[in-house]
């Protein structure tokens, strides 16, 4: 059987707060490595301390991609982090380096590695249409209508989740085609590497719900409210009609947050949501991990000499 000479890659995935960004960093130092984020909330400056980025000292060691690259008012879809990750893998390859995979946003892994089906492009004109009817009939409504028209795509998008609605409507008004159909047909470029996937998570649920409050009081210790005001106070999010509605403002805690300064909440309310919301974020972050037949899992916190052996092997050292 003939070697596979595919450059090497090494993806780590798992439930937020299961310690991906640690090990990312640990792999890159001792193997001469170089992080690619897959994180749909890293993306986005200002979100530091609610999104657990590294630090600027962390990425001084190691070099990290797709952190960063557009500010929070900004869209940014799973087809452009694809076509910057693997132009960012390209550059690690040639420098001959090992390109680490880090993060928790399925689409985004799922676009990298097996590529995105070719659907129609983004119609401004029908965007801002389907925009201006939300704000009259409310994104309920539209996820409503969503479910009759495509009722597989209803079922796994969320009635808040205002920026898929917002697409799988368009893909559908575009060509009367359920954009559930047209990613079940995907036929996407695969990554053109031999990449290990690995699972990180805690054994017991339980210890990664301890993390999630843990690392939650850490980063209101370290000034998350205070970067919340910052954000808040940024022209792009001030003069935006519904600035909950953007993406990045939908990341765990940050929802929260905002609603918390708008005095919607107690602080102790606030806490509780927020925490809730990561375990909710973790929850959904399982049920993709399961589809992931292909990937070794591990907990990090015990089975760390297995993890070494298992990346050992599949870089042959």
């Amino acid at each position: 059987m003939a070697l596979d000479a595919r450059p090497r890659a090494i993806a780590l995935m798992g439930p937020t707060a299961s310690g991906k960004s640690a090990c990312a960093l640990d792999l890159a130092w001792r193997l001469g490595g170089e992080i690619v984020s897959v994180d749909s909330a890293l993306v986005y400056r200002g979100l530091d301390i609610g999104a657990a980025k590294p630090t600027r000292d962390e990425r001084a060691q190691v070099p990290h991609h797709l952190i960063d690259v557009c500010d929070p008012w900004q869209p940014y879809s799973a087809a452009e982090f694809a076509q910057a990750a693997r132009a960012a893998i390209d550059g690690i390859v040639a420098r001959g380096k090992l390109p680490i995979l880090a993060g928790g946003t399925g689409l985004y892994f799922r676009a990298l590695l097996e590529g995105l089906s070719d659907m129609p492009e983004a119609d401004a004109v029908l965007r801002a249409a389907i925009a201006d009817e939300a704000g009259v009939r409310g994104w309920a409504a539209l996820h409503a209508e969503l479910v009759q028209v495509d009722p597989e795509a209803g079922a796994r998008i969320h009635a808040t989740d205002a920026q898929r609605i917002q697409r799988a409507l368009e893909v559908f008004r575009l060509t009367g085609r359920p954009i559930s159909d047209w990613q079940r047909n995907a036929r996407g470029t695969r990554l053109p590497l031999s990449v290990l996937k690995l699972v990180l998570a805690p054994a017991a649920r339980s210890s990664l719900h301890d993390r999630i409050a843990q690392r939650f009081d850490a980063m209101l210790e370290a000034g998350f409210l205070d970067e919340v005001r910052a954000l808040r106070a940024l022209p792009g999010l001030a003069a935006h009609p519904q600035p909950l509605d953007l993406p990045a403002m939908r990341a765990v805690g940050y929802r929260q947050a905002w609603e918390y300064l708008d005095g919607n909440a107690t602080a102790a309310q606030f806490r509780e949501r927020a925490i809730a919301a990561t375990r909710q974020l973790a929850k959904r972050q399982y049920t993709w991990l399961r589809g992931e037949l292909d990937a070794r899992r591990f907990d990090p916190a015990t089975q760390a000499a297995a993890l070494q052996a298992a990346v050992q092997g599949f870089l042959g050292r």
